[in-house]
């Protein structure tokens, strides 16, 4: 039996692909071809099909996708992902951004569980892609962050 990888976990989540980075001089840009105005998702980069970055955000994925397009000085994840999005752009790969939706239908006790937000920290430790570091943001430099490769 073939070893099952950890794009084809996700799907197998229903995580679906919904766009992928592109660069123009330096400047990245999220091109979302659907779920973009989406709030509570799970989304996930994946660079030659190999999971490298596992996110959640409460806002639409189009707003958390312009923080890592233009991060503020203290926002350690978002300049180094952005960093590291730049870097496999310009050494020819494609960044695919893939999301998984949260349909609402999920409760506990008559409240709304937020899926992006049950399942972000045991898929991070679970698959460790590489751009987590395989856990949370410890709030390191970026510089002390090493290259994605």
């Amino acid at each position: 039996m073939a070893h099952e990888s950890n794009l084809d976990k996700l799907i197998k989540m229903r995580f679906v692909e919904c766009g992928e980075w592109t660069a123009h001089d330096g400047q990245l840009t999220a091109k979302l071809l659907k779920c973009a105005d989406e709030p509570k998702v799970l989304y996930a980069f994946v660079v030659d099909g190999m999971v490298v970055y596992i996110g959640k955000t409460i806002r639409s994925l189009r707003s958390r996708m312009q923080g890592y397009r233009s991060p503020g000085k203290t926002q350690f994840t978002n300049i180094r992902n952005n960093a590291k999005v730049l870097q496999a752009l310009n050494s020819g790969k494609r960044v695919l951004i893939y999301v998984l939706p949260d349909n609402g239908l999920l409760s506990y006790g008559g409240f709304h569980v937020n899926l992006a937000a049950g399942l972000e920290d045991d898929l991070v430790k679970q698959l460790s892609p590489p751009w987590n570091g395989g856990k949370k943001d410890t709030g390191e430099s970026p510089s002390s962050v090493p290259a994605a490769s």
